[in-house]
């Protein structure tokens, strides 16, 4: 099938012939697995025994294409990673795409092919999916929808209750995904190009769950940020929780752009890295050892949970303290 110059058409979703082309010579070689490769209405999936888990994600992010990533390689790590920090490891994954009439074939290849080299690097197969397409200026060219399973390997979700004196971890630098798709889609000259992070997470969270056993709390920090993730872990255990402003890992280039645009880094998406709560004993060990991973080399411990209720904020490197809020919006829209 000679994709170059050939367009989406409103028949590429319609069940006929040439959706059934499309899923044979493009989705199917490229995701080819053995649980899709009977292309039934359902995947047969061989699960173990006991607990998994389960979540699903939309991305719409603008542009499709952007430095370090494209829509659909972040549509396989966001959703891998969200199995991840839960302590699952990631097995399957199901694709859905709304397509624009008119999107060039060329450019569903070229997304694809990166979704399926995710894939692998993640260790997950693409088991099913779905194909809509929708008339010119309803999609702005492709949607991609996911939902991902994953199992228990002998240990249950990283989930305790949180305690004043605990460490709070940081797996490195933030803002990097929102910056960069915000300078992509703006077309902003900069003299060092900025990349979004966009990793899958599965053997970081391995190593560092094998490193602390009894850790809490595991997030990947996306839309809202460091700021979103530790508000929501604040509230749910009536704790509050200190950050160290000086400790905090950030890219010099990344904390620029945010000067310039009124953004706060703290807030800003990312989507290859790991927010972490574990016993203060074992936060040493923790760091050590998420340090040796190619996606933690620059962790750190960032702060602490304290006894002062549902509070997150921040000591200043000159020695203030300011509120760090749950974000009202997300700053930057269309991000993931």
């Amino acid at each position: 099938m000679d994709m170059s110059e050939e367009l989406i058409q409103m028949g590429h979703g319609s069940g006929g012939l040439l959706m059934r082309r499309l899923v044979a010579d493009l989705f199917a070689r490229r995701f080819d697995n053995p649980a899709l490769r009977d292309l039934d209405d359902a995947a047969t999936l061989e699960l173990p025994p006991g607990q998994i888990a389960f979540t699903t994600d939309a991305y719409v992010v603008k542009p499709l294409f952007f430095p370090g990533g494209d829509v659909g390689k972040l549509a396989v790590c966001g959703t891998v990673n969200d199995l991840a920090v839960m302590g699952a490891v990631p097995r399957y994954l199901a694709a859905s795409f709304t397509l624009e009439e008119g999107l060039p074939l060329a450019t569903l290849e070229r997304v694809v092919t990166s979704m399926a080299a995710a894939a692998r690097e993640a260790n997950v197969a693409v088991a099913c999916g779905d194909t809509k397409v929708v008339a010119r200026g309803e999609a702005d060219g492709m949607f991609i929808t996911t939902a991902g399973v994953g199992v228990y390997e002998g240990v249950g979700p990283a989930r305790a209750p949180l305690e004043a004196g605990d460490a709070v971890i940081l797996s490195g630098t933030l803002g990097d995904h929102g910056v960069a798709v915000m300078v992509a889609r703006e077309q902003f000259k900069l003299e060092t190009p900025l990349e979004s992070d966009c990793a899958p997470l599965g053997e970081l969270c391995a190593v560092m769950r094998e490193a602390a056993p009894r850790i809490k709390f595991m997030r990947d920090p996306t839309r809202g940020g460091l700021a979103a993730a530790l508000n929501e872990a604040a509230a749910a255990n009536g704790v509050g929780i200190e950050i160290y402003e000086e400790n905090v890992p950030l890219n010099e280039d990344v904390v620029a752009v945010c000067e310039i645009l009124g953004l706060d880094p703290y807030l800003v998406a990312n989507e290859g890295k790991v927010v972490a709560v574990a016993p203060a004993e074992e936060a040493e060990a923790l760091v050590a050892a998420m340090r040796r991973h190619p996606l933690g080399e620059r962790a750190a411990i960032i702060g602490e949970v304290v006894a002062e209720p549902k509070r997150v904020f921040v000591r200043t490197v000159v020695g203030g303290t300011r509120i760090l809020e749950m974000p009202l919006a997300d700053q930057l829209p269309r991000i993931c």
